[in-house]
């Protein structure tokens, strides 16, 4: 049976990954990438909707209570200790003690897929980028972006339907539709698939160089 895409959020930004402006898909949404709460003597396993260096949401059967101690143990072994900053509607916030190594995440989360099937899961970061349409062309801010797609904010951005190309520095990107526009947020679905073996390089050159912001 074929494992299917984790919609785990990413965050590379050094914030809380349920700080205004954070884009990860709703619980219920699909498969979360799994983890495990360490409390007391307790193990219970959780999901996780969106991570970042700072902390994670976590999903599932949530027995830990809010400004509780526990540790969080990831898939690449890394098991920090947390702080529980809130709980409600069967999801936590947990704030990390010391910074995480996101980018081993998602790596871990690569290896797992099979080797012709491996696909960049949802990042969050944000870089300059520019929406070009016909003969108009928007400066824009990348919010997320995933092998299949991206979310972009800016003033201008063009309709629902709409055929449009993405100018991003470092980056080849295939064109792509506007599936949907909020007001000045819009989500582009690519016409092509980005490999994960052009994208993972680019992640790590934002996050290196401080363009990302």
């Amino acid at each position: 049976m074929t494992r299917s895409l984790s919609l785990t959020s990413f965050v590379m930004e050094h914030r809380l990954p349920w700080a205004e402006g954070s884009s990860a898909a709703p619980a219920g949404a699909g498969r979360f990438d799994g983890a495990f709460i360490i409390d007391g003597g307790r193990r219970s396993e959780c999901t996780i909707r969106s991570v970042s260096p700072l902390g994670a949401t976590l999903t599932g059967e949530i027995v830990a209570r809010e400004r509780e101690e526990i540790a969080l143990e990831l898939v690449t072994g890394q098991r920090p200790a947390a702080t529980v900053e809130w709980v409600g509607g069967g999801e936590a916030g947990v704030r990390f003690k010391q910074a995480i190594d996101v980018l081993a995440l998602i790596n871990r989360t690569l290896i797992s897929q099979p080797a012709e099937r491996r696909s960049i899961p949802r990042v969050e970061l944000r870089c300059g980028v520019h929406v070009k349409w016909g003969g108009n062309l928007c400066e824009a801010v990348l919010r997320n972006i995933s092998a299949r797609g991206m979310q972009v904010e800016g003033v201008g951005l063009p309709p629902r339907g709409t055929r449009v190309s993405i100018r991003i520095d470092g980056l080849n990107v295939p064109s792509g539709e506007v599936m949907w526009r909020n007001d000045t947020v819009a989500g582009i679905q690519l016409s092509e698939e980005l490999g994960w073996a052009l994208l993972m390089p680019w992640i790590r050159k934002v996050c290196s160089t401080g363009t990302a912001r």
